[in-house]
């Protein structure tokens, strides 16, 4: 109940009443290197670099580095006539081997000439004004980390959740920091940025919490947009499933983010990021303790109602989520939040396996 209903009250509160003081410099103009990692994108390449290349940014302090994972498809063929058309724009490297996006960013980092980076996939195109936007936020000297906002297509209940989603995110940004960004779309300081551990998968959580324990500040840009569409649950379920197991793994290459007296961000982390991966465990004790009560009281006392009307309760909500589209909007909801909880513990059981894919 606290994580996805207090915590999100409470932190709405907190940014209103507490707003944090950023200094954007409007007419920041670092030269930057835009970062993509490229698998299988052939469908999203043009619209992709079309936003990028009509960006309200000075031409010559902008350059478009792209590197293609091995793709099977007409990627590296689309990319290597861009990079034909706009030779002193884009530029464009292919593995050899599929190596996953952490290895891909690293050999981009190597290559770029920027003073500050953005990263970016992609799927998703640009507002016209989002790199401006993002570095003026950037150049506020108390800022390590700049994300955009990630908007979504589509009525789904992916979609919906996502909404309630980036207002707490939002929420955090403008009271303190916000605890991750969108791996769709951020910036950093050039100078600020190490080499990401191969094997990690959350580089939009592992780049923030190294900037958040340096005691900098990451923020939300909601004007800097790019765009994406909602997923279905199903194909929702496999990137959540990521997610969480970069959650667990994130824990335990930064066991700094559970200190209160490291970690800046210590309550908003473990309202917002560790609670949630308590919450399936904490949601299976509640239904078998309450049927294990419902079932033991005897007698017509008011409790023995309440426990029956509670479990009754629980029951409708799964049967709600078993029926999804079905159940209406409250259905999609229900199904969603039942597809991020078993996520939680999907995601938990690959990690300690270890059979949480780095590629795509």
């Amino acid at each position: 109940m606290y994580t996805y209903i207090g915590y999100p009250a409470l932190i709405t509160l907190l940014a209103r009443f507490f707003p944090l003081q950023l200094m954007p410099v409007a007419d920041a103009r670092p030269f930057v290197s835009v970062l993509i990692p490229v698998y299988n994108g052939e469908a999203y390449i043009a619209d992709k670099l079309h936003s990028l290349l009509n960006q309200d940014y000075p031409s010559d302090r902008l350059e478009i580095l792209l590197c293609s994972d091995c793709s099977e498809d007409g990627s590296d063929e689309l990319l290597r006539e861009y990079e034909r058309r706009f030779p002193e724009k884009i530029r464009v490297f292919r593995m050899e081997d599929r190596s996953g996006k952490p290895i891909l960013l690293n050999r981009l980092r190597r290559e770029a000439r920027g003073e500050v980076l953005l990263m970016t996939d992609i799927r998703q195109p640009l507002e016209q004004d989002c790199v401006a936007r993002l570095v003026a936020h950037l150049a506020d000297s108390s800022v390590g980390v700049a994300g955009g906002q990630l908007l979504l297509q589509g009525v789904t209940g992916a979609g919906l959740y996502w909404k309630y989603e980036k207002h707490i995110r939002l929420s955090e940004s403008s009271f303190r920091s916000v605890t991750g960004v969108s791996g769709s779309l951020y910036v950093i300081a050039a100078a600020d940025m190490q080499d990401l551990p191969p094997d990690i998968i959350l580089d939009d959580v592992w780049v923030p919490s190294q900037q958040l324990l340096k005691g900098k500040r990451v923020v939300l840009v909601s004007e800097a947009i790019a765009w994406d569409e909602a997923l279905e649950d199903e194909r929702e379920y496999g990137r959540k499933i990521r997610t969480l197991a970069g959650n667990y793994q994130l824990i335990a290459r930064l066991p700094a983010l559970l200190s209160p007296f490291r970690n800046p961000v210590w309550f908003e982390f473990i309202s917002h990021k560790v609670l949630r991966l308590l919450c399936p465990w904490a949601l299976l004790v509640l239904l078998v303790s309450n049927a294990v009560l419902a079932f033991g009281e005897s007698g017509n006392s008011l409790w023995s109602l309440f426990l029956q009307l509670l479990l009754m309760g629980q029951l409708a909500f799964y049967l709600l989520a078993l029926l999804g589209k079905k159940g209406g909007r409250l259905g999609k909801l229900a199904r969603t939040f039942v597809v991020l909880n078993i996520a939680a513990v999907i995601g938990l059981w690959r990690y300690l396996r270890g059979r949480q894919k780095i590629a795509w």
